[in-house]
């Protein structure tokens, strides 16, 4: 195919210039990158949730886990420009880890058997490796935990934070012993309990890049994951969530809403009488205690935003610390996935489908949805994208995902003459059809192709494009004389946001232009190739 050079220059007219973009792939460090952020595609797309899966054949495999911590971080945290909000890469990072008690107290604790309860030490040194590989420098990092104090060592942390130089903690100090450098006070807009949350410094300090990495794990509140994993974020003994809705949690009152228990009670009878599942178990650990965690947790989901949300699932944890279905104890499996997004309870919403779960059975997530993080919690309403090492992304199913059941005690109902196991899934049908059916925040408004990146680019580059309304869609590479040197798309493809890379296959060096069309829609752009 071919168009006339007039046409194709006039077709040109009013296009945005290139913006520059280091290379995205990173085979070697790239030491001369000033600026790093998340991948365009994941921050053009706040909403998806992205899945990559590892090939780890066993957990007691540490090169293996730190190779796959590597390999996501360096597809997901590339070289950006400072206009495309890149992040210096002076600047800290922070790392929340899910490094809660491994349950040495418990009777029968190996440490094999306590493995899954704390997010793998080798997939996190992977992953600050990669950000090493931008120039950054072991002592930028920071790894903060509440709890935990005496299994920090055992879980491997201590010992990699010598390896990579960081700085790794555990704080277990009352917020009101900490001192101004070692304390961010958080203000919470719109809180049910919190006015203010202690933070361990660096969390929500000014410079600072914050990731979450939670651990695929269930728990009494179902599943361990994003949301809940910010808890240990804070200072004693504000991070206590869990404690029953009638017990003091030994905060200062200022600090919290003077009505906050009426409140609550008030919600949990709203929310008992418009049928939240499992809200109706009696009792100080019922409906009530779940209500009182939820609303705790949404305080400082609303007061702490991390810059991306992780599940490491290289294995997945069953039971409860050491406690759990197999003849009393937990188990760990092979699940070889990582889960990853911008909005935690998106990610969240996918981690419990994988782990066997219903979503809409659990009452954070209509908690959620009722304050505003999120539109729906349907996972059929949430984009999701198969991510690989090399950033290329495919849209997906999630009811084609392989699912692993992690059972939980989350609300047992054995009351009533419903005799269900201590150890159970809450995997019982919801029925969505009273909630939107889609975050229509997720999907795109219009069509709009974006710069590619990198530009200028070396072999490969990504072409991103948004499609509002299902339209057969072309997308077309051509060299600067107006020939056709490239074929993306040609189809009908359905809305949603696209991703796709372009390798040049030995052409010249020099100025390339790609067009998309949809309908009435036209767009052209300009690249450049340099070898």
């Amino acid at each position: 195919m071919k168009i006339s050079r007039r046409r194709f220059i006039s077709s040109m007219s009013g296009m945005i210039g290139a913006s520059v973009l280091p290379r995205l792939g990173r085979a070697v460090p790239n030491l001369s990158a000033e600026y790093f952020g998340v991948s365009p595609f994941i921050e053009n797309n706040p909403n998806a949730v992205f899945i990559m899966e590892t090939q780890v054949g066993s957990k007691f495999d540490a090169d293996a886990k730190k190779q796959a911590g590597y390999q996501f971080g360096q597809s997901v945290f590339v070289p950006l420009t400072k206009e495309q909000g890149g992040f210096p890469v002076s600047q800290r990072v922070a790392i929340k880890p899910n490094l809660t008690e491994r349950g040495k107290w418990q009777n029968g604790y190996t440490t094999e058997l306590s493995m899954g309860v704390v997010t793998d030490v080798y997939f996190i040194e992977g992953l600050i490796n990669s950000f090493v590989d931008l120039g950054m420098k072991g002592n930028q990092f920071y790894i903060r935990e509440v709890n935990g104090a005496a299994d920090i060592a055992e879980g491997g942390y201590i010992d990699m934070a010598q390896r990579i130089g960081m700085d790794a903690a555990v704080v277990s100090q009352k917020a009101s012993s900490l001192g101004a450098n070692q304390v961010v006070w958080s203000d919470v807009t719109d809180g049910v309990f919190f006015k203010k949350i202690p933070h361990l410094w660096p969390f929500n300090a000014p410079d600072t890049f914050t990731l979450n990495v939670a651990k695929l794990k269930s728990h009494g509140m179902g599943m361990t994951l994003c949301a809940k994993n910010l808890q240990g974020t804070i200072a004693a003994s504000y991070q206590k969530h869990c404690t029953e809705y009638n017990r003091e949690m030994d905060i200062s009152v200022q600090h919290q809403h003077a009505d906050a228990k009426q409140v609550i009670s008030q919600n949990y009878q709203r929310h008992l009488n418009i049928g939240i599942p499992r809200w109706d178990r009696p009792g100080q650990y019922g409906g009530i205690w779940q209500e009182t965690w939820a609303s705790r947790c949404l305080d400082n989901n609303s007061a702490l935003k991390p810059h991306l949300h992780i599940i490491e699932g290289i294995y997945g944890h069953d039971g409860n610390f050491i406690q759990g279905p197999h003849d009393g104890f937990a188990a760990d499996f092979m699940t070889n996935l990582i889960l990853f997004g911008k909005n935690p309870f998106y990610v969240d919403i996918i981690g419990n489908w994988i782990a066997g779960h219903e979503p809409g059975n659990f009452g954070l997530f209509h908690l959620a949805k009722e304050r505003g993080f999120i539109q729906t919690f349907d996972p059929a309403g949430i984009p999701l994208y198969q991510w690989n090492a090399e950033g290329q992304v495919q849209l997906a199913d999630y009811t084609k995902l392989q699912r692993t059941p992690l059972k939980t005690y989350y609300l047992q109902r054995d009351y009533n003459g419903q005799n269900e196991p201590y150890w159970h899934m809450v995997d019982e049908a919801y029925n969505y059809s009273s909630i939107s059916s889609k975050d229509t925040a997720a999907y795109p408004e219009r069509f709009q192709l974006q710069q590619n990146y990198p530009n200028p680019f070396n072999e490969s580059t990504t072409i991103c494009f948004t499609v509002p309304e299902t339209a057969y869609v072309r997308l077309y590479i051509y060299n600067i004389h107006g020939e056709q040197v490239g074929r993306l798309v040609e189809g009908f493809i359905a809305p949603g946001f696209y991703h796709n890379t372009w390798n040049s296959q030995g052409l010249p060096s020099g100025h390339y232009f790609y067009k998309l069309t949809a309908g009435g829609f036209e767009s052209v752009r300009r690249m450049v190739m340099v070898r």
